[in-house]
């Protein structure tokens, strides 16, 4: 992997850091249900204060369609305020005249949240106009939002060509893993892709079937995947225009010896909703106004045996829609079975298991209780 520059490389001292950062948490009655991205951050946040640095936070929430209050970080940065234990300012905006004064009146060490970058559309477009904006605000740029990395905006990508860049310290972990993981691994490696789309993912695929044994596909991208060999997959989430990207990356995986693992059933409701009546089904059996919520039971049979197989293990998104009950309370939770293994191997045979990517949070946390 090529070198990077971390916070070892840098004095932050009396400098505006901005700094990104993942605060896309769930959410319920104006209320933060799983802290563990903002207790992931935290560690970072707290060494650049620490170090006499202006912590300036920039992160989004959700998918707003421009500025929307449901969607404002001002709750998620007095959530996170309670974990590092320190005040955190906030600002209505993340550009213009509000974001630049709040800066201005920033003191070294000082913490402030800017508003959720999405209530701008020019964020996701990568604006280089709404780019050089952000970047005013700014002496050096930190990611450590690497959940958020495959995406190329504004504040996870175009600050990096405007402004010195380094990595925060959960991009710098997770980075040092996946290196360890994909460039000298122990054998045999498994990596399991979950997440709503194949378009955000595409490099990522074609770079895995190149690295791996086995590449186990989930989420709603396995439903592109489906639908490219023609099965039904009534209302499901998919990329239906992605077909073709989807076949040519399992020609790919075939070439290099790559199995695919794809979902052989399939827990299906009729309502994206709470507590919609969901049951499973095979795949030759989706009804036409059914949509695929979360893998079925004997995909999750086959996902326990892939992982028990593995000797390193590369996890990245959700397999299912795992902030929603019930599949967020799923019976039989792939990422409990990914921690038992790992634990079992590194007790045992001493066999390396890398669990990294963007790690399981709420749905292997509301697993782990309920397993």
């Amino acid at each position: 992997m090529n070198k990077f520059h971390t916070l070892d490389d840098v004095d932050v001292k009396g400098k505006r850091v901005l700094l990104r950062v993942d605060l896309n948490v769930p959410m319920e009655n104006g209320r933060v249900t799983d802290a563990t991205r903002l207790e992931r951050v935290a560690p970072t946040i707290i060494e650049i204060s620490d170090k006499g640095g202006k912590v300036i936070l920039l992160a989004h929430f959700g998918r707003p369609r421009g500025r929307d209050p449901n969607d404002s970080l001002k709750p998620v940065a007095a959530a996170l305020a309670l974990v590092i234990k320190r005040p955190i300012d906030f600002a209505d905006d993340c550009v213009g005249e509000v974001a630049q004064d709040a800066v201005a009146a920033m003191k070294d060490g000082d913490i402030l949240c800017l508003e959720n970058t999405r209530f701008h559309k020019e964020e996701e477009k990568n604006d280089p106009a709404f780019v050089a904006e952000l970047a005013k605000l700014g002496d050096i740029w930190v990611n450590d939002a690497f959940s958020a990395a495959h995406r190329a905006h504004a504040s996870t990508e175009g600050l990096g060509h405007k402004l010195p860049a380094y990595a925060g310290r959960t991009m710098q972990a997770e980075l040092e893993a996946l290196g360890k993981a994909l460039e000298a691994p122990t054998r045999p490696v498994i990596a399991i892709i979950g997440g709503a789309k194949v378009s955000t993912k595409i490099d990522l695929l074609e770079n895995l079937v190149r690295k791996v044994d086995a590449l186990v596909i989930g989420g709603g991208m396995a439903n592109t995947f489906l639908h490219a060999q023609r099965v039904g997959i009534g209302k499901s989430l998919a990329e239906k225009d992605l077909a073709a990207t989807a076949l040519r990356i399992i020609d790919k995986a075939e070439a290099a010896n790559c199995a695919i693992i794809l979902p052989v059933d399939a827990v299906v409701a009729f309502h994206f909703a709470a507590h919609s009546p969901s049951h499973a089904y095979g795949l030759d059996a989706i009804p036409p106004d059914g949509m695929i919520l979360d893998v079925g039971p004997q995909s999750v049979e086959r996902i326990h045996a892939a992982i028990d197989d593995a000797a390193t293990l590369v996890w990245n998104g959700p397999l299912g829609a795992f902030e929603m009950p019930p599949e967020a309370s799923s019976r039989a939770n792939p990422g409990e079975k990914a921690d038992l293994g790992r634990r079992r191997r590194r007790h045992g045979s001493g066999a390396e298991s890398g669990r990294r990517g963007r790690r399981f949070h709420l749905c292997f946390n509301r697993g782990r209780r309920v397993s």
